[in-house]
């Protein structure tokens, strides 16, 4: 895997610090990935053409964070039928709660998977399951991540006990 399978878009270089985090984690799992900025409102036609030649380019998933109801999610989906995992910013005066309801709140037909307010995280685990459906290297990377999960808190809930807290 040498060509980027996931893109990454954000809707400002202010959501960097937030979409990072997706990033780490495909890198963690040997994923390449692109990121860029391309805001759905101030940059349509960019946003569309990212959408609309993302497969050609080897693209398979895309994950989109963007703030306020600024909603990139919707915008690349509109063109693609690629999954589109949405990642809603904390910002504005709402504190990521209008940024939340754009991305969840689609109409039938153009689904965008949605995760937490700032879970860029999550959303890379997303496309990691999706993923894995076609590289089983990925399915022993994410199993691998899920014992590591469960061991660490069975070692802390043990630790607890013997503090008996």
């Amino acid at each position: 895997m040498k060509k980027p399978l996931v893109g990454i878009l954000m809707g400002s270089e202010s959501d960097l610090p937030i979409m990072e985090k997706a990033a780490e984690v495909l890198k963690e799992m040997g994923i390449p990935n692109e990121m860029e900025i391309s805001s759905a409102h101030r940059l349509p036609e960019k946003t569309a053409h990212y959408a609309k030649t993302a497969r050609k380019r080897g693209i398979e998933v895309l994950i989109a964070g963007a703030g306020m109801a600024a909603h990139l999610a919707g915008a690349l989906a509109s063109h693609t039928t690629l999954p589109v995992i949405g990642v809603p910013i904390k910002s504005g005066a709402l504190n990521g709660a209008d940024a939340l309801y754009s991305t969840v709140q689609m109409p039938p037909g153009v689904p965008v998977a949605t995760v937490g307010i700032d879970g860029a995280k999550n959303a890379a685990y997303l496309a990691c399951e999706i993923l894995s459906i076609k590289y089983p290297e990925i399915t022993k990377k994410l199993e691998d991540f899920r014992s590591k999960i469960k061991k660490s808190l069975e070692e802390k809930s043990k630790a607890i006990k013997k503090k008996k807290l």
